[in-house]
């Protein structure tokens, strides 16, 4: 017998005052528990941020549901035969939400931002090989590189690589408007609360079947599940696995699920003391026991992972260092790093991404209490812990990252010398740069594998992070919801072919 909560208090007046009414044949009601932090899609790099832009923004190219690429606001690409460049036409149909075309000037803007270290963009680290854009014609796009560079493409298909309107660039307003060219439309927004879509009429991709997405937020995910009972929402982007799991107990409801490309990983500051003892960081991973945490955590809903997780670069973890749980070997290395006693220090999570973060850091503070280590835990409202993140301000830190198709655009900018996000990771040597270098010129699929088996081993060895497990992304829907598509992404762009019953 299943046991559940009743929807009182702030979850109650969560849904009688974010909610709208419910959906007709024009309108999808949506909910989640996150709102964005921003509106610039170069420089967000949170979960929900990305699911809100990816419907109004595009990038050259996108991921389908298999992974595989497709056209955005480009219709076609192609690498000249000694790989030093990559042509681009863009669809003439392509056009911004003010009226104006999408043209290869607006595309030149975009990477220029991009790649300009002072705009701070999260993903600049996977166009560096970008050494020079021409323009040939309005439609016409080239990028030049300074060698071949495998997963260039694959890199730009994400929204924190997305066109944006060269005047939007010029006129310093990303921060505050939303002008894409993707299907929906920004028509109001009350931060934390809610926002309108409107469907974009004019949008180069094809028809959507309604006329409006109306966004909830509810941050208590049962209140999620309340909604979508009552009739109120007609999806939902779940990500607390044990709400999950309640969705198919309820006539009229249907669960969405695929695994995700997407990582939890307690990531440790190597830069900062003592965790800049290798044999003390490896200690800590020697401690972990990785399958109690994703029990307790996910209900066991995931995978053991190493460092990659695509499916093409993805192994059997088994092999890696220390993962197995062993707590006397991290005494024996505890004790060599100088603290035989133990050491204090604190981990930092997020409130709400993901909602597992706090008993991720409960079981992870448990098991490192076995060994000695005293770890205090503080949780953080999102935006405060993307902030300090950014800065690398903590000893330790609860994370579930991005994962990425091709492992050099999932990693180069935590574990490359110029990577963008280097001070994040704090730990670089030789050997994972190499690695990473190699990865990225190597066009041969086997030799690129062997390659990044040896940055997945080396980097498990080292412990600047502890890798965790994969989970599963999971939407919910009402009957007479039909068209959605899970990714491994977690992308909710499939979206756009939805279609609602009258």
């Amino acid at each position: 017998m299943t046991t559940m909560k009743t929807v009182t208090g702030a979850v109650a007046l969560a849904l009688s005052t974010a909610m709208v009414a419910p959906a007709t044949a024009q309108t999808l009601n949506v909910a989640w528990s996150q709102d964005a932090t921003g509106l610039d899609p170069h420089t967000q790099p949170g979960f929900a941020t990305i699911r809100l832009l990816e419907l109004m923004y595009e990038p050259l190219v996108r991921l389908d549901a298999n992974l595989e690429l497709q056209p955005a606001v480009a219709q076609s690409w192609e690498f000249s035969e000694d790989g030093t460049s990559l042509t681009f036409m863009l669809d003439p149909e392509a056009m911004f939400h003010d009226g104006t075309p999408v043209t290869s000037a607006d595309v030149q803007a975009s990477f220029e931002r991009i790649l300009d270290e002072a705009t701070g963009a999260i993903s600049r680290a996977n166009y560096t090989s970008i050494v020079g854009i021409e323009t040939p014609d309005e439609h016409t796009v080239v990028f030049r590189l300074d060698g071949p560079d495998a997963p260039i493409l694959n890199g730009m298909a994400s929204v924190n690589a997305a066109i944006v309107p060269a005047s939007a660039i010029e006129a310093g307003t990303l921060d505050t408007e939303v002008v894409g060219s993707g299907p929906f439309t920004l028509t109001d927004r009350t931060p934390n609360a809610n926002a309108t879509l409107t469907t974009f009429d004019d949008w180069h991709g094809g028809d959507v079947a309604y006329d409006t997405i109306e966004i909830s937020v509810l941050p208590d995910e049962t209140a999620i599940l309340a909604a979508l009972r009552a009739g109120q929402a007609d999806f939902a982007l779940i990500n607390d696995p044990l709400v999950a799991t309640l969705v198919p107990q309820t006539d009229g409801l249907t669960l969405n699920s695929a695994p995700t490309l997407s990582y939890y990983v307690l990531q440790l500051n190597a830069a900062r003391e003592p965790m800049d003892s290798l044999p003390l960081r490896q200690a800590i991973s020697c401690a972990i026991d990785r399958q109690d945490i994703l029990d307790a955590a996910l209900l066991g809903e995931g995978d053991i992972t190493g460092p990659l997780t695509s499916p093409a670069y993805r192994t059997d973890p088994s092999g890696l260092f220390c993962y197995e749980q062993d707590q006397d070997r991290a005494r024996e290395l505890l004790a060599e790093a100088g603290y035989a006693d133990g050491f204090s220090a604190t981990v930092i999570a997020a409130t709400g991404e993901p909602p597992t973060a706090s008993a991720i850091a409960q079981v992870i503070q448990s098991q490192l209490g076995e060994v000695g280590i005293e770890l205090e835990i503080e949780m953080q409202e999102l935006s405060v812990y993307i902030d300090r993140w950014l800065a690398a301000d903590f000893d330790m830190a609860v994370a579930l990252n991005g994962g990425r198709v091709d492992p050099y655009t999932m990693y180069n900018r935590y574990w490359t010398r110029d990577g963008n996000l280097q001070g994040v990771a704090n730990y670089i040597d030789d050997t994972l740069d190499r690695l990473m270098i190699e990865g990225r010129a190597e066009t041969d699929e086997a030799a690129r594998r062997e390659i990044f088996a040896e940055f997945e081993s080396h980097l498990a060895e080292m412990a600047p992070w502890v890798w965790l497990f994969t989970g599963n992304t999971y939407t919910a829907q009402v009957d007479g919801v039909s068209g959605f598509e899970s990714s491994p992404t977690g992308t909710l762009f499939g979206l756009v072919d939805v279609t609602l019953a009258e």
